[in-house]
């Protein structure tokens, strides 16, 4: 657990959530620092949606508490989370908005619900809707959007009032490459306008990118947690190292080599050497050089997606 009541926006300790034979949430503790971006990972079915759920008031933990802190530390429970004065903003993995009604009014509409005036709700939309380049499109249809950008009108739906705390469920959803790094950016501004965001999503590389912190559950119990350098850290292998070769000799030899985990080939020819936590890169390029006609050689950190499959994998009993 991190974080405290002077720094934290959210804490949970102790949670657990129950659905017939299935634990969802498996006493679970971390808490939220304001103004970061919290990213919370795991495979499908590991109880982050559950959580999530918790954290909105949807649906109530069976043990433990989930507390929010207003700004002067003061911590109020689930059930009194309004006397805190924290605004949410809550994009949901399935959409929830209404596909018969046009985008301007229903962003209107939840920009109201959120407290905002008519006219302040309807001139941030409207500037978001620009910076989306759906401005064009306003009084369409909800439903006549292609997916992509029905997802940039669900996160304005979330963002329009300038919540304090918001939380995005699977954000780049639909989104090509280009559309997710303009949500990155979009994440990244929330932030230093002072936003905390909960961000649960499967795209690892752009998680890596912009977590504060990152907590990786599975079967509702937290097996990662930290900074992306705490996470290196706690991780079975830091870094690997990338070679080509001449020959076509089988170069898992190496994995006798005490520094080196694991040694797997990939398609295009090349091999990646999967170093122990301990090992000395200077040390292990020698062996491969002294072993291997190398055309070519270069080290590389390992990548929060390869530690995320490399550890849930082998917690499930899995090759990686």
């Amino acid at each position: 657990m991190t974080g405290s009541g002077a720094d934290a926006i959210i804490s949970v300790d102790g949670v657990s959530k129950q659905f017939a034979t299935v634990c969802a949430v498996d006493d679970l503790s971390f808490r939220i620092k304001r103004g970061k971006i919290f990213a919370l990972l795991g495979p499908n079915g590991a109880g982050k949606t559950t959580l999530v759920r918790m954290l909105v008031g949807v649906n109530k933990p069976d043990s433990g508490v989930i507390s929010f802190y207003d700004d002067n530390g003061v911590s109020f429970g689930l059930e009194n989370r309004a006397r805190s004065g924290l605004t949410f903003g809550y994009l949901p993995e399935e959409r929830g908005l209404y596909s018969d009604q046009p985008v301007l009014r229903t962003l209107v509409y939840f920009g109201v619900l959120y407290g905002m005036s008519r006219p302040k709700a309807s001139e941030a939309a409207a500037g978001w809707l620009k910076r989306f380049d759906l401005a064009e499109r306003a009084g369409e249809k909800l439903e006549a959007l292609s997916k992509g950008n029905q997802q940039k009108i669900q996160f304005v739906s979330a963002v329009l009032h300038r919540p304090r705390l918001v939380i995005l469920d699977e954000p780049f959803s639909g989104l090509d490459p280009l559309n997710q790094e303009l949500f990155l950016d979009i994440i990244g501004e929330l932030r230093s306008e002072g936003t905390t965001v909960l961000l649960s999503a499967h795209q690892m590389n752009l998680v890596e990118q912009i977590a504060d912190h990152i907590l990786v559950i599975d079967q509702g119990r937290e097996i990662l947690s930290g900074t992306m350098a705490d996470i290196r850290a706690q991780a079975a292998s830091r870094d690997k190292i990338i070679f080509s070769m001449e020959d076509n000799r089988n170069a898992t030899a190496l994995e006798a080599h005490p520094t080196i985990r694991k040694v797997e080939k990939m398609p295009g020819g090349e091999v990646i050497a999967w170093l122990e936590p301990d090992a000395k890169l200077a040390d292990v390029i020698e062996v491969i050089a002294a072993d291997f006609h190398v055309t070519s050689i270069n080290s590389a950190r390992v990548s929060l997606h390869e530690i995320f499959v490399d550890t849930v994998g082998r917690k499930n009993g899995g090759t990686r």
